[in-house]
């Protein structure tokens, strides 16, 4: 007899319909057979004593499910095969059916996903737009409100200033301007190629306020690095020279700055030849204009007798070399004669054979016409000790320069670190009042802005001014520089683009108060500027007043009556100038270069004790930070320009060749008392 399993499916539905009813096993989430569905088939199979027909009820029959090979139609009596078997699902097999839709489930969700992701996307770009502008709305009317408020402070200025027309040396109220009246109404900023950077220095600066703090290295330098230098110049380690070959005229050309080192490098010419020098005298200058002498600017006993250890210096020639022609003997020597920076070898060889021989030379110009290296120890200590302790200024623009610094500092009463050394006796008589200190109050910046049309003309660089700017220059050129005037007709010269990406160009206006602005110097820190005859007049400062109210001359500070005595000589005016920088809390130069910045620089590092910072810019890199001055941020700029400057602020001994008048720290001038 064959088995039940061996039936065909529609025979067992047949005979189950008659005979039985299978029980379904139940399957549970897993797929597998329930413990009921177990007992259910056991209990059928054994063949239970129930009756059939209860067995058949619908009532007292058990819930039982589907057999594991199809599903029975009770009402009809059809067997049909199932797409989807519980017992399949116990070996993990699904029907076409399902399969079909579960894709077309996958189907919808990915659309409804993609049409939410579109819609979420589509708003994060409306809201970052919306944000945007906001932001550039707020910055406009931030911007409009900074302008009308400079407005009002500049009409309010110009209010005071016609109030008290006979005082412009009165610095109770701060904010002087050197630009004169301007009309009222809305400022605009000044054209050029810098319009955008002042606009955001500017509310940078109106944001900073007083609260934020500036930066710590702005009014200090690295104190213990530098402080271990102790200025002993002074110090000698030698004999007065008995012999005397001859004597030594220098006629030295430039400015008072120029003037000083040439005094200078004469003095250690004098003691290398082993002769005696007169007194020098400074040469007119087409430029300077200034008939200004040795006793005009500095105190002569002094500079006689505090060198008279070194070398002999006398006032005038003895009466028997005065009265020979120095130009038809051959003793009269030009710049043209002598290189730039010659070697004393070079004397030795070619000067020293004419003082043996006439018992004079006469220098004319004499400008960088002695090298700092190869130079003996005590020849480089005696440049030293010329210029930091033998010249003194004379008592008249000593009592100039302690009432200019007294006015920098808001009447207050005590002196700075270097005023001493730079207004003698006057440091104290001028500032004799309260005891009481305030440095923060009375401290301020002192900035030489070299930008006279002697350093623009001879620079070949442009500064925006076009063609008009051009053949000014030019013009100038051929007059003063004529030498210069011919080389650029003559020789093709770097272009003015490629000379200030070098560096090669000096600061405008423009980029000096960027450079203060971006350095963290607050709207209402004092300036004093150096240099005040700024190519294209006072309307060129018009960046620094706009930014820097509280900016000052010694035109300013000083009045009309006190100047007097020093108008139309441009030197002694220059003498004021360098006392100012050189007693300032903080020095600013914008062209390393120019004489004064680095006679200034370096007498703050020799007498300073690490407590007289000096700002000296990197024009290389500056010049490429403001090439992208049309696109930059400005925390960028910031960043950038900062970097630029703090590089220059390192403690480091003079690198062999420059001028121990910038870097003193060496152990010429200086000495080393740190570990």
């Amino acid at each position: 007899m064959a088995s039940m399993d061996d039936l065909p499916i529609s025979v067992m539905g047949s005979n189950f319909k008659r005979n039985s009813v299978v029980a379904e096993p139940v399957t549970d989430e897993e797929g597998s057979d329930s413990p009921e569905s177990r007992v259910g088939i056991s209990h059928v199979r054994s063949g239970s004593t129930t009756p059939r027909n209860r067995q058949a009820s619908p009532t007292h029959s058990p819930r039982l499910g589907p057999s594991r090979l199809g599903s029975f139609d009770q009402s009809s009596g059809d067997v049909h095969h199932a797409s989807s078997f519980s017992g399949f699902k116990l070996f993990g097999f699904s029907s076409n059916e399902s399969l079909h839709k579960l894709k077309v489930d996958r189907r919808v969700k990915k659309r409804a996903g993609i049409v939410w992701y579109r819609r979420k996307r589509f708003k994060g770009i409306l809201i970052l737009i919306l944000l945007v502008g906001m932001f550039f709305l707020v910055n406009w009317v931030m911007l409009l409100r900074l302008q009308e408020q400079d407005d009002i402070i500049q009409e309010h200025d110009d209010n005071e200033a016609n109030s008290n027309p006979e005082l412009p040396g009165n610095v109770s109220s701060p904010k002087i301007s050197v630009q004169g009246k301007r009309k009222a109404g809305r400022r605009k900023w000044p054209k050029g190629n810098y319009g955008r950077l002042l606009a955001l220095a500017a509310h940078a600066l109106a944001e900073q306020g007083e609260n934020k703090p500036e930066p710590k290295d702005l009014w200090q330098e690295p104190v213990i690095a530098s402080s271990a230098w102790k200025p002993c110049a002074d110090q000698r380690n030698w004999e007065s020279s008995e012999r005397n070959n001859g004597y030594i005229m220098v006629t030295a050309n430039g400015g008072m700055n120029q003037q000083r080192v040439a005094v200078c490098n004469a003095v250690v010419l004098a003691r290398l030849l082993n002769s005696t020098l007169v007194v020098p005298r400074f040469m007119y200058s087409s430029v300077w204009k200034d008939v200004s002498q040795f006793s005009d600017i500095y105190q002569e006993e002094h500079f006689i007798n505090y060198m008279t250890p070194d070398i002999h210096i006398v006032k005038e020639l003895p009466d028997n070399l005065r009265s020979l022609d120095l130009e038809a003997i051959g003793s009269v020597v030009t710049d043209a004669d002598v290189v730039k920076e010659a070697k004393p070898s070079f004397y030795l060889k070619n000067i020293l054979p004419i003082i043996n021989k006439n018992k004079v030379v006469h220098f004319l110009g004499f400008g960088n016409r002695l090298a700092f290296d190869p130079l003996s120890f005590e020849l480089q200590r005696l440049r030293c000790r010329c210029n930091f302790h033998a010249l003194r200024f004379v008592p008249k623009i000593q009592e100039t320069g302690a009432l200019l610094l007294q006015r920098l500092r808001q009447q207050e009463s005590y002196p700075g670190p270097l005023d001493k050394r730079l207004v003698g006796p006057f440091a104290k008589s001028t500032m004799n009042g309260n005891k009481a200190r305030s440095p923060k109050a009375s401290r301020y910046l002192s900035l030489h802005l070299r930008f006279e049309i002697d350093m623009v003309a001879h620079s070949l660089c442009e500064f925006g001014g076009g063609e008009e700017e051009r053949k000014e220059l030019e013009a100038y050129r051929a007059i003063h520089f004529p030498a210069l005037s011919l080389l650029q007709k003559t020789t093709k010269l770097p272009s003015p683009a490629e000379l200030r990406s070098e560096g090669l160009c000096p600061l405008t206006p423009e980029e000096a108060v960027l450079m203060l602005a971006a350095l963290g110097f607050k709207r209402k820190t004092k300036i004093f500027v150096a240099g005040s005859q700024i190519y294209g007049g006072s309307s060129r400062l018009t960046a620094l007043t706009s930014l820097y109210p509280n900016l000052v001359t010694k035109e300013k500070l000083l009045s009309t009556s006190e100047l007097q005595p020093f108008m139309n000589f441009s030197s002694q005016l220059a003498a004021l100038d360098y006392i100012g920088c050189t007693a300032a809390n903080a020095f600013a130069m914008t062209d390393s270069g120019s004489q004064l910045s680095s006679l200034v620089s370096g007498y703050r590092i020799y007498y300073g004790g690490g407590r007289m910072p000096t700002i000296r810019p990197n024009k290389r890199r500056l010049a490429s930070i403001f090439s992208k001055n049309n696109t930059i941020e400005w925390r960028i700029f910031e960043i950038r320009v900062r970097k630029a400057v703090r590089q220059t602020k390192h403690v480091f001994t003079r690198p062999k060749g420059r001028s121990v008048y910038r870097y003193p720290r060496c152990k010429e001038c200086m000495c080393w008392t740190g570990t």
